[in-house]
Protein backbone atom coordinates (compact mmCIF):
# COMPACT_ATOMS: atom_id res chain seq x y z
CA UNK A 1 0.00 0.00 0.00
CA UNK A 2 1.36 3.42 -0.99
CA UNK A 3 1.04 5.86 1.89
CA UNK A 4 1.65 9.24 0.31
CA UNK A 5 0.99 11.31 -2.75
CA UNK A 6 4.48 12.56 -3.49
CA UNK A 7 3.28 14.76 -6.35
CA UNK A 8 0.25 16.37 -4.70
CA UNK A 9 0.30 20.11 -4.00
CA UNK A 10 -0.32 19.49 -0.28
CA UNK A 11 2.50 16.99 0.16
CA UNK A 12 4.22 17.57 3.48
CA UNK A 13 1.11 19.04 5.14
CA UNK A 14 0.02 17.06 8.20
CA UNK A 15 -3.69 17.20 9.12
CA UNK A 16 -5.34 15.91 12.29
CA UNK A 17 -9.07 15.16 11.99
CA UNK A 18 -11.49 15.16 14.92
CA UNK A 19 -14.38 14.49 12.59
CA UNK A 20 -17.52 12.41 12.28
CA UNK A 21 -20.34 11.98 9.77
CA UNK A 22 -19.88 14.13 6.62
CA UNK A 23 -18.68 17.72 6.81
CA UNK A 24 -15.24 17.50 8.44
CA UNK A 25 -14.42 14.09 6.92
CA UNK A 26 -15.26 15.40 3.43
CA UNK A 27 -13.03 18.43 4.02
CA UNK A 28 -10.09 16.22 4.99
CA UNK A 29 -10.83 13.83 2.12
CA UNK A 30 -10.22 16.73 -0.27
CA UNK A 31 -6.94 17.58 1.45
CA UNK A 32 -5.87 13.93 1.45
CA UNK A 33 -6.68 13.55 -2.25
CA UNK A 34 -4.09 16.24 -2.96
CA UNK A 35 -1.29 14.85 -0.88
CA UNK A 36 -1.86 15.95 2.71
CA UNK A 37 -1.16 13.32 5.35
CA UNK A 38 -4.49 13.10 7.16
CA UNK A 39 -4.60 11.32 10.52
CA UNK A 40 -8.19 10.60 11.47
CA UNK A 41 -9.00 10.02 15.14
CA UNK A 42 -11.86 7.64 15.96
CA UNK A 43 -13.40 6.34 19.18
CA UNK A 44 -11.81 2.99 20.08
CA UNK A 45 -13.98 0.06 19.08
CA UNK A 46 -16.63 2.30 17.54
CA UNK A 47 -15.33 4.44 14.71
CA UNK A 48 -17.02 7.04 12.54
CA UNK A 49 -20.76 6.59 12.03
CA UNK A 50 -20.26 6.66 8.24
CA UNK A 51 -18.72 3.21 8.57
CA UNK A 52 -22.28 1.91 8.97
CA UNK A 53 -24.11 4.19 6.53
CA UNK A 54 -25.27 2.97 3.14
CA UNK A 55 -27.07 0.00 1.60
CA UNK A 56 -24.73 -2.60 3.13
CA UNK A 57 -21.72 -2.90 5.41
CA UNK A 58 -18.87 -5.37 5.27
CA UNK A 59 -17.15 -5.75 8.60
CA UNK A 60 -16.43 -2.25 9.88
CA UNK A 61 -16.77 -0.64 6.45
CA UNK A 62 -19.39 0.68 4.04
CA UNK A 63 -18.84 1.86 0.49
CA UNK A 64 -19.46 5.41 1.72
CA UNK A 65 -16.72 4.96 4.30
CA UNK A 66 -14.35 3.54 1.70
CA UNK A 67 -14.80 6.75 -0.29
CA UNK A 68 -14.99 9.30 2.52
CA UNK A 69 -11.92 8.00 4.35
CA UNK A 70 -9.75 7.27 1.32
CA UNK A 71 -6.12 8.30 1.57
CA UNK A 72 -6.42 8.78 5.33
CA UNK A 73 -4.58 7.11 8.19
CA UNK A 74 -6.96 5.96 10.91
CA UNK A 75 -6.09 5.73 14.57
CA UNK A 76 -8.19 5.26 17.69
CA UNK A 77 -7.99 7.49 20.73
CA UNK A 78 -10.22 8.09 23.74
CA UNK A 79 -10.31 11.86 24.01
CA UNK A 80 -12.38 11.75 27.20
CA UNK A 81 -9.41 10.41 29.13
CA UNK A 82 -6.56 12.61 30.34
CA UNK A 83 -4.06 10.27 28.74
CA UNK A 84 -5.96 10.48 25.46
CA UNK A 85 -5.92 14.26 25.59
CA UNK A 86 -2.19 14.16 26.29
CA UNK A 87 -1.59 12.03 23.20
CA UNK A 88 -3.85 14.26 21.12
CA UNK A 89 -1.80 17.28 22.11
CA UNK A 90 1.40 15.48 21.12
CA UNK A 91 -0.15 14.86 17.71
CA UNK A 92 -1.16 18.53 17.45
CA UNK A 93 2.42 19.56 18.17
CA UNK A 94 3.45 17.78 14.98
CA UNK A 95 0.51 18.88 12.82
CA UNK A 96 -0.10 21.82 10.52
CA UNK A 97 -3.92 21.66 10.51
CA UNK A 98 -6.66 20.42 12.83
CA UNK A 99 -10.17 19.85 11.46
CA UNK A 100 -13.26 19.22 13.59
CA UNK A 101 -17.04 19.29 13.31
CA UNK A 102 -18.20 18.83 16.90
CA UNK A 103 -20.70 21.08 18.63
CA UNK A 104 -18.98 24.35 19.66
CA UNK A 105 -17.44 23.99 23.10
CA UNK A 106 -17.04 20.21 22.95
CA UNK A 107 -13.30 20.26 22.31
CA UNK A 108 -12.83 23.11 24.78
CA UNK A 109 -14.28 20.90 27.52
CA UNK A 110 -11.61 18.35 26.63
CA UNK A 111 -8.88 21.00 26.80
CA UNK A 112 -8.48 20.71 23.03
CA UNK A 113 -10.03 23.98 21.89
CA UNK A 114 -8.18 26.41 19.65
CA UNK A 115 -6.86 28.47 22.57
CA UNK A 116 -5.44 25.28 24.11
CA UNK A 117 -3.91 24.00 20.90
CA UNK A 118 -2.17 27.17 19.83
CA UNK A 119 -0.28 27.10 23.14
CA UNK A 120 1.17 23.79 22.01
CA UNK A 121 1.68 24.74 18.38
CA UNK A 122 1.37 28.45 17.61
CA UNK A 123 1.30 27.80 13.87
CA UNK A 124 -1.62 25.41 14.05
CA UNK A 125 -4.54 26.12 11.71
CA UNK A 126 -7.87 24.91 13.05
CA UNK A 127 -10.84 24.48 10.73
CA UNK A 128 -14.12 24.17 12.62
CA UNK A 129 -17.45 23.22 11.07
CA UNK A 130 -20.63 23.48 13.11
CA UNK A 131 -24.32 24.07 12.61
CA UNK A 132 -24.33 27.76 13.47
CA UNK A 133 -20.73 28.83 13.94
CA UNK A 134 -18.53 29.34 16.98
CA UNK A 135 -20.19 32.63 17.99
CA UNK A 136 -23.65 34.15 17.97
CA UNK A 137 -27.06 33.42 19.46
CA UNK A 138 -27.34 29.89 18.07
CA UNK A 139 -23.72 28.80 18.44
CA UNK A 140 -24.51 26.27 21.16
CA UNK A 141 -27.33 24.60 19.26
CA UNK A 142 -26.97 21.20 17.63
CA UNK A 143 -27.20 21.36 13.87
CA UNK A 144 -26.93 18.90 11.00
CA UNK A 145 -26.69 19.70 7.31
CA UNK A 146 -30.45 19.29 6.89
CA UNK A 147 -31.05 22.05 9.43
CA UNK A 148 -28.50 24.25 7.68
CA UNK A 149 -30.26 23.67 4.36
CA UNK A 150 -33.58 24.63 5.94
CA UNK A 151 -32.37 27.74 7.78
CA UNK A 152 -30.04 28.77 4.96
CA UNK A 153 -33.03 29.14 2.65
CA UNK A 154 -32.36 26.23 0.29
CA UNK A 155 -35.14 23.88 1.37
CA UNK A 156 -37.75 26.63 1.04
CA UNK A 157 -37.09 27.11 -2.67
CA UNK A 158 -36.70 23.40 -3.47
CA UNK A 159 -39.56 21.50 -5.07
CA UNK A 160 -42.88 22.45 -6.63
CA UNK A 161 -45.36 25.18 -5.60
CA UNK A 162 -47.78 24.14 -2.89
CA UNK A 163 -45.83 21.01 -1.94
CA UNK A 164 -43.67 20.28 1.10
CA UNK A 165 -40.03 21.07 0.22
CA UNK A 166 -38.20 17.78 -0.36
CA UNK A 167 -34.68 16.79 0.60
CA UNK A 168 -32.20 17.57 -2.18
CA UNK A 169 -31.17 13.91 -2.46
CA UNK A 170 -27.65 14.29 -1.05
CA UNK A 171 -26.23 16.01 2.03
CA UNK A 172 -25.51 19.19 0.15
CA UNK A 173 -25.31 21.40 3.25
CA UNK A 174 -22.50 19.32 4.73
CA UNK A 175 -20.68 19.18 1.41
CA UNK A 176 -20.89 22.93 0.89
CA UNK A 177 -19.54 23.54 4.39
CA UNK A 178 -16.71 21.10 3.69
CA UNK A 179 -15.80 22.89 0.47
CA UNK A 180 -15.75 26.28 2.20
CA UNK A 181 -13.71 24.72 5.00
CA UNK A 182 -11.21 23.27 2.55
CA UNK A 183 -10.94 26.63 0.79
CA UNK A 184 -10.39 28.38 4.11
CA UNK A 185 -7.73 25.86 5.10
CA UNK A 186 -5.84 26.28 1.84
CA UNK A 187 -6.03 30.08 2.15
CA UNK A 188 -4.70 29.93 5.71
CA UNK A 189 -1.83 27.66 4.66
CA UNK A 190 -1.06 29.90 1.69
CA UNK A 191 -1.06 32.98 3.91
CA UNK A 192 1.40 31.35 6.29
CA UNK A 193 3.84 30.58 3.50
CA UNK A 194 3.33 33.66 1.35
CA UNK A 195 3.47 36.13 4.22
CA UNK A 196 5.93 34.19 6.39
CA UNK A 197 3.48 34.20 9.30
CA UNK A 198 4.58 32.72 12.63
CA UNK A 199 1.07 32.02 13.91
CA UNK A 200 -1.89 30.02 12.70
CA UNK A 201 -5.55 30.95 12.73
CA UNK A 202 -9.03 29.61 13.34
CA UNK A 203 -11.44 28.94 10.46
CA UNK A 204 -15.10 29.12 11.46
CA UNK A 205 -17.56 27.53 9.00
CA UNK A 206 -21.28 27.38 9.81
CA UNK A 207 -23.46 24.94 7.90
CA UNK A 208 -26.33 27.41 7.48
CA UNK A 209 -23.92 30.09 6.22
CA UNK A 210 -22.36 27.76 3.66
CA UNK A 211 -25.86 27.17 2.29
CA UNK A 212 -26.94 30.82 2.52
CA UNK A 213 -23.80 31.90 0.66
CA UNK A 214 -24.95 30.11 -2.52
CA UNK A 215 -28.51 31.46 -2.47
CA UNK A 216 -27.70 33.82 -5.35
CA UNK A 217 -29.73 37.05 -5.37
CA UNK A 218 -32.37 35.93 -2.87
CA UNK A 219 -31.55 38.22 0.05
CA UNK A 220 -30.71 41.16 -2.22
CA UNK A 221 -34.07 41.04 -4.00
CA UNK A 222 -35.90 40.71 -0.69
CA UNK A 223 -34.26 43.83 0.76
CA UNK A 224 -34.47 45.80 -2.48
CA UNK A 225 -37.91 44.84 -3.75
CA UNK A 226 -39.60 42.80 -1.03
CA UNK A 227 -39.53 39.74 -3.27
CA UNK A 228 -39.48 36.32 -1.59
CA UNK A 229 -38.37 33.53 -3.89
CA UNK A 230 -40.75 30.60 -3.93
CA UNK A 231 -40.63 27.01 -5.12
CA UNK A 232 -40.87 26.86 -8.89
CA UNK A 233 -40.28 23.21 -9.74
CA UNK A 234 -38.05 22.50 -12.71
CA UNK A 235 -38.14 25.94 -14.34
CA UNK A 236 -36.09 29.07 -13.82
CA UNK A 237 -38.74 31.82 -13.55
CA UNK A 238 -38.46 34.45 -16.23
CA UNK A 239 -35.65 32.61 -17.99
CA UNK A 240 -36.86 30.44 -20.84
CA UNK A 241 -36.54 27.94 -22.22
CA UNK A 242 -34.72 25.97 -19.54
CA UNK A 243 -36.56 22.92 -18.35
CA UNK A 244 -36.84 19.17 -18.11
CA UNK A 245 -38.86 17.45 -20.82
CA UNK A 246 -40.30 13.95 -21.22
CA UNK A 247 -39.17 12.06 -24.32
CA UNK A 248 -40.93 9.52 -26.52
CA UNK A 249 -38.94 6.64 -25.01
CA UNK A 250 -39.86 7.56 -21.44
CA UNK A 251 -36.70 9.42 -20.45
CA UNK A 252 -36.02 12.94 -19.27
CA UNK A 253 -33.77 15.50 -20.93
CA UNK A 254 -32.91 19.05 -19.99
CA UNK A 255 -32.72 21.72 -22.68
CA UNK A 256 -31.32 25.12 -21.77
CA UNK A 257 -31.59 27.63 -24.61
CA UNK A 258 -31.98 30.59 -22.30
CA UNK A 259 -30.22 33.31 -24.28
CA UNK A 260 -31.16 35.04 -27.52
CA UNK A 261 -28.46 33.32 -29.56
CA UNK A 262 -29.21 29.89 -28.12
CA UNK A 263 -32.93 30.33 -28.73
CA UNK A 264 -32.25 31.11 -32.38
CA UNK A 265 -30.38 27.81 -32.66
CA UNK A 266 -33.14 25.90 -30.87
CA UNK A 267 -35.92 27.32 -33.03
CA UNK A 268 -34.00 26.41 -36.15
CA UNK A 269 -33.14 22.95 -34.84
CA UNK A 270 -36.71 21.90 -34.11
CA UNK A 271 -38.22 23.44 -37.23
CA UNK A 272 -39.89 26.55 -35.81
CA UNK A 273 -38.07 29.55 -37.34
CA UNK A 274 -41.35 31.49 -37.13
CA UNK A 275 -40.80 31.80 -33.37
CA UNK A 276 -37.95 34.18 -34.09
CA UNK A 277 -40.43 36.70 -35.53
CA UNK A 278 -43.15 36.09 -32.94
CA UNK A 279 -43.28 39.03 -30.47
CA UNK A 280 -44.09 36.53 -27.70
CA UNK A 281 -40.74 34.76 -28.15
CA UNK A 282 -38.29 36.97 -30.07
CA UNK A 283 -36.45 38.39 -27.06
CA UNK A 284 -35.51 37.35 -23.53
CA UNK A 285 -38.13 39.43 -21.74
CA UNK A 286 -40.93 38.24 -23.99
CA UNK A 287 -39.96 34.62 -23.53
CA UNK A 288 -39.97 35.10 -19.78
CA UNK A 289 -43.47 36.57 -19.85
CA UNK A 290 -44.75 33.74 -22.05
CA UNK A 291 -42.70 31.03 -20.41
CA UNK A 292 -45.48 28.50 -19.83
CA UNK A 293 -46.66 28.63 -23.44
CA UNK A 294 -43.13 28.32 -24.79
CA UNK A 295 -42.16 25.49 -22.47
CA UNK A 296 -45.34 23.60 -23.45
CA UNK A 297 -44.56 23.96 -27.16
CA UNK A 298 -41.04 22.68 -26.71
CA UNK A 299 -42.31 19.89 -24.50
CA UNK A 300 -44.71 18.78 -27.25
CA UNK A 301 -41.85 18.55 -29.74
CA UNK A 302 -39.54 16.68 -27.36
CA UNK A 303 -42.28 14.16 -26.55
CA UNK A 304 -42.39 13.14 -30.22
CA UNK A 305 -38.71 12.12 -30.19
CA UNK A 306 -36.45 9.65 -28.40
CA UNK A 307 -34.01 11.11 -25.90
CA UNK A 308 -30.86 10.38 -27.89
CA UNK A 309 -32.33 11.91 -31.03
CA UNK A 310 -33.14 15.08 -29.13
CA UNK A 311 -29.65 15.23 -27.65
CA UNK A 312 -27.96 14.57 -30.99
CA UNK A 313 -29.91 17.39 -32.62
CA UNK A 314 -29.11 19.80 -29.77
CA UNK A 315 -25.42 18.93 -30.10
CA UNK A 316 -25.57 19.51 -33.84
CA UNK A 317 -26.97 23.01 -33.34
CA UNK A 318 -24.87 23.85 -30.27
CA UNK A 319 -27.75 24.03 -27.80
CA UNK A 320 -26.88 23.00 -24.20
CA UNK A 321 -28.79 19.82 -23.37
CA UNK A 322 -28.29 16.63 -21.44
CA UNK A 323 -29.93 13.52 -20.09
CA UNK A 324 -31.08 13.03 -16.50
CA UNK A 325 -28.79 10.29 -15.22
CA UNK A 326 -29.08 7.74 -12.48
CA UNK A 327 -25.98 5.89 -11.27
CA UNK A 328 -26.36 3.14 -13.85
CA UNK A 329 -26.44 5.74 -16.61
CA UNK A 330 -23.33 7.40 -15.19
CA UNK A 331 -21.49 4.08 -15.00
CA UNK A 332 -22.13 3.50 -18.71
CA UNK A 333 -21.14 6.96 -19.93
CA UNK A 334 -17.70 6.86 -21.62
CA UNK A 335 -16.99 10.50 -20.78
CA UNK A 336 -16.91 9.70 -17.05
CA UNK A 337 -14.32 7.03 -17.78
CA UNK A 338 -12.37 9.22 -20.18
CA UNK A 339 -11.94 11.73 -17.35
CA UNK A 340 -11.24 9.05 -14.71
CA UNK A 341 -14.25 10.17 -12.71
CA UNK A 342 -15.13 6.60 -11.77
CA UNK A 343 -12.18 4.85 -10.16
CA UNK A 344 -11.97 1.23 -9.05
CA UNK A 345 -9.93 0.91 -5.85
CA UNK A 346 -8.95 -2.39 -4.28
CA UNK A 347 -9.90 -2.66 -0.62
CA UNK A 348 -8.34 -5.48 1.43
CA UNK A 349 -11.68 -6.27 3.10
CA UNK A 350 -14.31 -5.28 0.53
CA UNK A 351 -12.59 -6.12 -2.72
CA UNK A 352 -13.06 -3.68 -5.59
CA UNK A 353 -14.82 -0.46 -4.58
CA UNK A 354 -15.85 2.13 -7.16
CA UNK A 355 -15.82 5.77 -6.14
CA UNK A 356 -15.80 9.28 -7.65
CA UNK A 357 -12.48 10.44 -9.03
CA UNK A 358 -10.49 13.55 -8.21
CA UNK A 359 -11.86 17.09 -8.55
CA UNK A 360 -10.33 19.42 -9.66
CA UNK A 361 -7.71 18.14 -12.09
CA UNK A 362 -4.33 19.82 -11.71
CA UNK A 363 -1.92 19.51 -14.62
CA UNK A 364 1.36 19.57 -12.67
CA UNK A 365 0.44 18.40 -9.16
CA UNK A 366 -2.62 16.16 -9.62
CA UNK A 367 -4.50 14.45 -6.84
CA UNK A 368 -4.51 10.69 -6.47
CA UNK A 369 -6.45 7.93 -4.72
CA UNK A 370 -3.88 5.68 -3.03
CA UNK A 371 -6.12 3.51 -0.85
CA UNK A 372 -9.70 3.21 0.37
CA UNK A 373 -11.00 3.88 3.87
CA UNK A 374 -8.95 1.93 6.45
CA UNK A 375 -10.12 -0.41 9.18
CA UNK A 376 -10.60 0.93 12.71
CA UNK A 377 -7.19 1.65 14.21
CA UNK A 378 -5.34 0.35 11.16
CA UNK A 379 -2.56 2.92 11.51
CA UNK A 380 -2.22 2.91 15.31
CA UNK A 381 1.21 1.33 15.33
CA UNK A 382 2.55 3.51 12.53
CA UNK A 383 1.41 6.77 14.09
CA UNK A 384 2.01 6.03 17.76
CA UNK A 385 5.37 4.29 17.41
CA UNK A 386 6.85 6.10 14.42
CA UNK A 387 5.41 9.62 14.74
CA UNK A 388 5.03 9.89 18.53
CA UNK A 389 7.88 7.45 19.25
CA UNK A 390 5.99 5.44 21.86
CA UNK A 391 7.57 2.19 22.93
CA UNK A 392 5.80 -1.14 22.45
CA UNK A 393 5.24 -1.32 26.22
CA UNK A 394 3.70 2.15 26.30
CA UNK A 395 1.44 1.27 23.39
CA UNK A 396 0.26 -1.92 25.07
CA UNK A 397 -0.40 -0.06 28.32
CA UNK A 398 -2.51 2.54 26.54
CA UNK A 399 -4.45 -0.24 24.82
CA UNK A 400 -5.04 -2.07 28.11
CA UNK A 401 -6.30 1.15 29.73
CA UNK A 402 -8.75 1.86 26.89
CA UNK A 403 -6.90 4.98 25.78
CA UNK A 404 -6.17 3.61 22.31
Amino acid sequence: MEHSNTQGPLRGVKVLEFGNFIAAPFLTRILADFGAEVIKIEVPGQGDNIRKWGSKTEGDKSVWWATQARNKKCITLNLKSEEGQHLAKKLVSKADVVVENLRPGSLDKLNLGYEDLKKINKKIIMARISGFGQTGTYSGKAGFGSVGEAMGGLRYVTGFPGQVPPRIGVSIGDSLAALYGALGTIMALFSQVKNNESEGQEIDVALYEAVFAVMENGIGEYYKYGVIKERTGSILPGVAPSNLYNTKDGKLVIVAANSDQLFIRLAQAIGHPEWLEDPKFNNHTARGKNQTELEDLIGEWVLQNDAQDVLNLMDEYGVPAGPVYNMEDISNDPHYHDREMIQAIEDPDMGTVHMPGIVPKLSKTPGKINWSGPSIGEHNEEIYTNLLELSEDELETYKANGVI
